[in-house]
This record gives C-alpha cells, sequence and structure tokens, in this order.
C-alpha cells in the first residue's frame, strides 16, 4: 500500500466507493468519471504502478481479474452486446492513477480506433 495512493485509500477504505466486487486480491468499483452507461474499475489490492512492474508471480492475478470481468459483464447484462476490458500503461496512453486498474466498459458501441 502506498499513503498518497488513491486506490491504495479506497482498499484500506479510508475513501467511499461503490464496492462490485471484492476477494482477497481485488476489488471493482464504479468509476467516478464514467465514459460508458457501465464503467467499472478492477483494482489488484498489491499496489503496482504499471502493467510494466508486473512480475511472473502475478499471472494468476491477472487472470483472475479477467474471470470476474467476465462475471460482471454478465451480472450487469452488458456480455451478450459486448464490452471492452482497457489498461493503460503510462500518460501518454492516459494512465492518471499510478497503480493498475482495468476498465470494464460496456452498454454502449465501443469504437475503434479507441484514442
Amino acid at each position: 500500500m502506498e499513503d498518497d495512493c488513491i486506490f491504495c485509500k479506497i482498499i484500506k477504505g479510508d475513501i467511499p466507493s461503490e464496492k462490485i466486487y471484492e476477494d482477497s486480491e481485488l476489488i471493482v468499483i464504479e468509476d467516478v468519471n464514467p465514459q460508458a452507461p457501465v464503467h467499472l474499475l478492477a483494482i489488484p489490492k498489491e499496489h503496482i504502478p504499471t502493467i510494466l512492474q508486473l512480475k511472473e508471480k502475478h499471472k494468476e492475478l491477472i487472470g483472475s481479474i479477467h474471470l470476474v470481468a467476465n462475471k460482471i459483464a454478465k451480472d450487469k447484462k452488458i456480455d451478450e452486446e459486448g464490452f471492452r476490458v482497457v489498461v493503460n500503461c503510462n500518460r501518454g496512453a492516459g494512465q492518471t492513477v499510478f497503480h493498475i486498474h482495468f476498465h470494464i466498459l460496456g452498454g454502449r458501441e465501443m469504437r475503434w480506433p479507441p484514442g
């Protein structure tokens, strides 16, 4: 945990959030600035600044995040129409909080290219 990280503060419960899912390794919360009718953030509880710091030991965690995204997409009924899972890496790609997190977006048509 990092003292100045907003996601670490949310994980610790210091900042309230709308939790959709939680287990021992991650939480999923509503995005406070949604870019789609469904916009959730899947956040590992371990503070990892960017995907560049992922290690071999994180393989199971990353798989779990995708399985949880799958479950949530079904729960939110965006699985049939389609949804997107996005992770940004560094400022040039739009990362503003340096604690990896996966955006789960759905409920509208996702256009391409995204940027």
